[in-house]
């Protein structure tokens, strides 16, 4: 564009106000320099934009036509800006979260009952995913962060911890005789196990870890959700592998019990993970840092 944008404001203004010096006062200028600026704005369009009047300046025909677009554009930008402004001080927007429905429900629940509560001109937009599609889904741009088991080994994503989590194996009453004292894994191994799927991130860290003691383990059941697992344990299908720390209620009213295990498999954790190439929108960054603050 060759004529500066700040020109066509002045020139809106004065078309609005009908007068130099009511636009000067508008505009904190002084009327030498509003006069100034639409003469270089005439001179630029090389047309007449005003009729100059003792009672003050009207549009001329060409001056109307443009003051119809130039307004409209000038309007658009005021609205650009205070959607931004909005933005950062969080009065809209929108927040795309992926997360894996374990976490959704255990986990995160809680922070989005309280950032909902302090942002509700916040589109909150919540997509269930195993760990792997989260992470196609962040590198795609169609969710902003995303909450996933670890580890993850991507270098194109910044991950942050949020809490360990541990993996235990549990069982009914069926099977309660049968744990009375810690098992290994090879004893854990003939029994009949319920696990998630393969491509669950949890599925394949304690399969790895205990085929790295020497030992293969397959279920006689896998399901899609960690809620399943415990349901199906509960009426005795066999022994399920879950997370402790999802796990509580059930352990702790003694509707499900934890298999003792000779050796334990290793803690591992949650995070919240973002792309490093994108800088986070002002919902993302306080949503992150309510999780790590937690």
């Amino acid at each position: 564009m060759s004529v500066k944008l700040d020109l066509y404001k002045i020139f809106c203004e004065v078309a609005r106000c009908g007068s130099f010096s009511k636009a000067a006062k508008s505009l904190y200028m002084t009327q030498p320099a509003v006069s100034q600026a639409i003469s270089q704005l005439e001179m630029e369009l090389d047309i007449r934009l005003f009729i100059r009047t003792p009672r003050g300046v009207v549009l001329t025909n060409e001056g109307e036509t443009l003051f119809e677009y130039a307004n409209s554009a000038i309007n658009l930008i005021n609205v650009g800006e205070k959607k931004i402004i909005e933005s950062k001080n969080l009065m809209a927007g929108e927040l795309r979260i992926g997360v894996g429905d374990t976490i959704s429900r255990y986990f995160l629940l809680p922070f989005l009952e309280k950032f909902h509560s302090l942002y509700p001109n916040i589109k909150l937009k919540i997509i269930n995913r195993t760990t792997l599609e989260l992470c196609t889904l962040l590198k795609s741009g169609e969710v902003d962060i995303a909450i996933c088991n670890l580890p993850i080994k991507d270098s194109t994503l910044k991950i942050r911890k949020l809490m360990d989590i541990h993996d235990i194996f549990v069982c009914g009453e069926k099977y309660k005789d049968k744990i009375s004292v810690p098992l290994n894994f090879s004893e854990i191994a003939e029994l009949p196990l319920i696990l998630l799927e393969t491509k669950s991130n949890s599925r394949r860290y304690v399969e790895k870890y205990i085929l790295s003691k020497g030992v293969k383990i397959e279920p006689e059941i896998e399901l899609g959700s960690h809620d399943l697992l415990l349901e199906f344990a509960r009426i005795n299908l066999g022994i399920s592998c879950v997370v402790k720390e999802f796990s509580k209620d059930y352990l702790e009213n003694e509707i499900l019990y934890e298999v003792e295990l000779s050796e334990k498999i290793p803690k591992r954790s949650i995070g919240v993970c973002f792309l490093k190439s994108v800088s986070l929108s002002p919902a993302a960054t306080k949503f992150v840092e309510d999780l790590e603050s937690r």
